[in-house]
């Protein structure tokens, strides 16, 4: 008896130690934070938008709006070594290696092309107000500027095509719609996905016609803002901003345009990218958390624990070659402005 009592002894410490050993696994956010770089001299302000990466240059360029500058942050030192001044609104920023190009969007009304060698600007294409979102297709040098929204005094939106050799504008595309967010490109299907957020629609344009040819009404949630694509998939993710606290992921396949799963997801997401090599999302949001997903074997999709950020820390960048996240922070109260680097574990 008392033998089949030390046994049940053991086997129930064991139970529990397995179970905590699991439960910590499981509470192990699937980010480790590595570290965190201050850009100085910022003033307070609630929004930061997207980042660019000169990888051979171990460079990231951050926009931290509230200084009307682009942060030139020197990853190997975790310090900012350039400011590029001269800014209105700075938006998005495209780093073109091969050319020694940044190509930045400036909510005043223009697209800046600068020498990212000298930091000296080399020319400014006027735009509509509220210049915002880009999106690169490397197949043909073509980056696309989304223009909309209430300041552009517009009837509708566009999308304008700007050919990174010549640097120059060569074509736009009207949408009916009165604004855009995040655009992404498909190169296996050769189209340009645009989020039409007061439609709650997903705008599809043939990139071989430079024309319109589907809009893809959500159903499953609103105010799409933020998407990631898995092209070998055939999966689309919209990140939706439906209340001031909690959103949705929704996932869509590309093939038919049909939303396949909801999935729960953090309020004013702004930032979402697939991480191929462990079928991965990683979606940064404005309520301090980093949501991330991982594709099962049935092709649906998991929550992970998430990751903590910081209060408005909606913007990121995923870099495959250097496998970072990075988050950028703006200046609210005590926190400063900064860049958080994650690991995925």
């Amino acid at each position: 008896m008392r033998i089949a009592r030390d046994s049940l002894l053991v086997w129930v410490v064991a139970l529990v130690m397995g179970i905590a050993n699991a439960a910590g696994d499981a509470s192990s956010p699937p980010l480790a934070l590595m570290q965190s770089i201050e850009i100085p001299d910022v003033p307070q302000g609630p929004y930061a938008d997207h980042m660019a990466i000169d990888v051979n240059g171990h460079r990231l360029f951050a926009t931290p709006q509230a200084a009307r500058a682009v942060a030139v942050i020197d990853l190997q030192s975790a310090r900012v070594v350039h400011v590029l001044t001269g800014f209105d609104n700075p938006h998005a920023v495209f780093f073109r290696a091969d050319r020694h190009r940044l190509f930045v969007t400036d909510g005043g009304g223009s697209l800046q092309i600068i020498d990212s060698d000298r930091y000296r600007r080399i020319k400014r294409i006027t735009l509509a107000r509220n210049a915002d979102g880009l999106a690169y297709d490397a197949r043909t040098g073509l980056l696309y500027v989304s223009i909309g929204g209430d300041e552009t005094r517009l009837p509708d939106s566009r999308v304008i095509l700007i050919d990174t050799r010549s640097e120059a504008a060569v074509g736009e595309i009207v949408l009916p719609t009165p604004a855009l967010e995040a655009m992404i490109v498909d190169p296996d299907r050769d189209r340009l996905y645009v989020n039409a957020p007061d439609e709650n629609s997903i705008l599809v344009i043939d990139l071989a016609r430079r024309a319109l040819v589907g809009n893809w009404h959500l159903k499953l949630a609103r105010r799409n803002e933020a998407f990631a694509l898995d092209a070998e998939h055939d999966r689309l993710f919209v990140g939706c901003n439906e209340g001031d606290v909690r959103g949705a992921l929704v996932v869509v396949d590309t093939a038919s345009g049909r939303e396949v799963e909801r999935l729960p997801l953090g309020s004013w997401v702004d930032s979402m990218f697939y991480d191929g090599k462990r079928g991965r999302l990683y979606a940064s949001t404005g309520i301090g958390e980093i949501y991330s997903y991982e594709r099962r074997t049935d092709g649906r999709w998991s929550v992970l624990g998430p990751t903590d950020s910081a209060v408005m820390a909606r913007t990121s960048l995923f870099e495959p070659a250097l496998d970072r996240l990075f988050v950028m922070v703006p200046h609210l109260g005590w926190t400063a402005a900064k860049v958080l680097v994650f690991k995925p574990r």
